[in-house]
């Protein structure tokens, strides 16, 4: 039960932030700094999810095919490729090597 509360409390204190830019900032524009910040936070955090879950292990760095099928995916995406196209590479590329391992 306490797992829910906490699960509860937290996606309500995600929609208050979401929700306290606009209400706050109103109309007004922001610094060209801020907004280049805040550009950035969406990006950089997808970022850190993708690392955290390709090499993140159970207190250890883990290195399997994971790690080669990303960096396959980043470069279809570096080439223009779609992101389901780059999902698609990311999961073939980890396929392919799981299968030949």
């Amino acid at each position: 039960m306490t797992v829910w509360i906490v699960v509860v409390v937290v996606g309500l204190v995600s929609i208050v932030f979401k929700a306290a830019g606009p209400v706050f900032v109103g109309k007004r524009t922001l610094p060209p700094r801020v907004e280049s910040v805040v550009a950035l936070i969406g990006p950089v955090m997808l970022t850190a999810l993708v690392v955290t879950q390709t090499v993140g292990g159970d207190q250890q760095i883990v290195l399997d095919a994971r790690l080669p099928g990303v960096a396959a995916a980043a470069v279809a995406v570096w080439r223009g490729a779609p992101v389901v196209v780059a999902m698609l590479v990311a999961a073939f590329v980890t396929g392919l090597l799981r299968l030949v391992s």
